[in-house]
């Protein structure tokens, strides 16, 4: 990528697109935002909302939704059906790669002796340790420093990133993607106190994740106290994200960094929780739910909403609380006003 150059004319016929303006014979050398991009990049414009960055962009190139007339004075520009997804197909032509897959058996990992894969269609990365009892699908990678425990199966084409950890007896399914740092089937938090002290209760179950989730870098799922914890078809997981014990996830689900959910929380199919939110034990999110950053879900919560606050109540409910909020400083101010008209003293 360092020495690319392409022509706008071979990213318009990628894409199927137009050279609007500009110098079909023009080259690109990288890729930017429309507000970080300098001469040689190519960038996209899909929102009139930035009608500005596109006018002062430094980029030399620029996606434009088909039928836009409003060009920046220095770029050329390119018109497309849809220029946020034009891009992303240029870029995986011609961006960044990731390393195609290799199979083979690096020198310096532990694999027992008893683990199921076939070394011709598995990799397995320097310093990864595999327990006994493993079984791999074809085509999973296993990164550098992971450690994969015993009796865990890992389904095909999954990948675990450099330093991922997938505790004993878990199950991963096919196409499961771990991040670096990941940990998956530690000990869930679970304690009873008495006599004084903090007694640990044994945490007996697994995790189960099913076929194409994918788990951000130093996100935990904990293991079950009984039976399992349970991460739906299709999930996506970001960062930083923690899934306490007996949790069950649906599918097609979005969960942002730093969220944290309870011990035995429920969340329904294709629910979105952003960046930041607290689930308590025990509650169960509705299906096609969204939750905004900060909320903080005590309660059981219907289906098909969108909510705010603390605690999280349906987002009409919580605009209108904050719009009352935002009215009290002219309301105490028209009450001391009044309050001084009543006992004859003059207007400050």
């Amino acid at each position: 990528m360092k020495f690319m150059k392409i022509a706008l004319s071979d990213l318009a016929a990628l894409v199927g697109g137009t050279v609007l303006c500009g110098d079909a014979a023009g080259q690109i050398t990288g890729f930017a935002s429309l507000k970080e991009a300098v001469a040689g990049d190519l960038s996209f414009f899909h929102d009139s909302r930035y009608n500005e960055r596109l006018m002062n962009t430094g980029a030399s190139a620029v996606l434009v939704p088909l039928g836009w007339n409003e060009f920046p004075p220095h770029a050329s520009c390119i018109a497309v059906a849809d220029p946020s997804r034009s891009f992303e197909q240029i870029v995986e032509k011609y961006g960044f790669q990731p390393a195609p897959f290799t199979p083979g058996v690096h020198a310096s990992a532990v694999v027992a002796a008893d683990v199921k894969y076939d070394p011709a269609r598995v990799s397995i990365g320097p310093n990864a340790v595999i327990e006994s009892g493993v079984e791999l699908g074809d085509e999973v990678e296993i990164g550098a420093g992971c450690f994969v425990g015993r009796n865990v199966v890992i389904g095909q084409g999954s990948r675990l990133h450099a330093n991922a950890t997938v505790h004993a007896e878990c199950l991963l399914g096919d196409r499961v993607f771990l991040h670096s740092g990941a940990v998956i089937g530690a000990d869930g938090f679970g304690y009873e106190f008495g006599e004084g002290r903090h007694r640990k209760v044994r945490q007996a179950g697994i995790v189960q994740i099913d076929n194409d989730v994918e788990i951000g870098a130093g996100s935990t799922i904990d293991r079950a106290r009984f039976g399992r914890t349970w991460i739906g078809e299709g999930t996506k997981i970001d960062n930083l994200v923690q899934i306490g014990h007996n949790v069950v996830i649906g599918k097609h689900c979005i969960i942002v960094a730093c969220t944290a959910i309870a011990g035995s929380a429920i969340i329904g199919d294709y629910v979105v929780i952003a960046a930041q939110v607290g689930i308590a034990g025990h509650v169960h999110v509705g299906a096609q739910s969204t939750l905004a950053a900060r909320c903080g879900v005590t309660r059981d919560l219907p289906a098909g909403q969108t909510y705010l606050g603390f605690p999280a109540i349906p987002a009409g409910e919580e605009k209108r609380r904050l719009a009352g909020i935002n009215r009290l400083p002219q309301l105490v101010a028209r009450v001391k006003d009044l309050a001084a008209q009543i006992s004859g003293g003059k207007k400050a």
